[in-house]
């Protein structure tokens, strides 16, 4: 954004990813250029989210984007933040956890990586499908984050601003942890417009894009 200090990408920019050679697809060449210009002017962070887990060394060589583990402590103006994807704090939701360590197994990842890229395409798109079908049987609190992940993260990381994505319920809350106040900030999603949180020395605040 203009005049920001920083812009951090916490995952899923993209629907899918099989790999940086798919930078040369007409809408990921697109993103990328944009995200080239906007690199020039101001730091950018990509965190990887669960359906672009395979954005790797090329796409940041080319972008200017840096990439950044999940989760990651930052300084927000003398605040200690804790940025992640989200899809870890949903522990409730086993099958989708369970999904999460095959794909994230480097030789996993190797394996699929060495198939063709237009095999690799179709790939995304069967795994797209069984995951909104394996959506539809699943509760809407067990795909929530669980209460106990987000007191745990608090605890852990020694943080009072937990800032992440993933269930696209972008609201505050207000968490009590060990008698400590902390805030937990959830991003929207960008299906049928866009938004972003906005924060500074002063205050935290969504701004959305029309």
């Amino acid at each position: 954004m203009p005049g920001a200090d920083a812009l951090y990408i916490l995952g899923d920019l993209f629907e899918s990813w099989v790999g940086d050679d798919g930078l040369e697809l007409p809408f990921n060449k697109r993103v990328a250029e944009d995200l080239t210009r906007a690199a020039r002017a101001t730091p950018m962070f990509f965190m990887h989210g669960n359906r672009d887990f395979l954005v790797a060394r090329r796409f940041s060589d080319e972008t200017g984007v840096r990439l950044i583990e999940d989760p990651a402590i930052v300084d927000l103006y003398g605040r200690r933040t804790l940025l992640m994807h989200g899809d870890t704090l949903c522990t409730d939701d086993v099958q989708y956890q369970a999904f999460r360590k095959q794909v994230r197994d480097p030789r996993w990842q190797q394996a699929v990586l060495s198939r063709p890229l237009a095999e690799r395409l179709a790939m995304a798109r069967g795994l797209r499908g069984e995951s909104e079908g394996a959506k539809q049987g699943k509760s809407m609190e067990i795909m929530d984050v669980s209460p106990t992940a987000v007191e745990a993260a608090f605890r852990d990381n020694d943080c009072d601003l937990l800032i992440h994505g993933h269930t696209h319920r972008p609201m505050r809350h207000v968490h009590d942890v060990d008698g400590r106040e902390r805030e937990r900030w959830v991003l929207t999603d960008w299906y049928e417009r866009g938004g972003y949180l906005e924060v500074t020395p002063q205050s935290q605040r969504f701004i959305a894009i029309t």
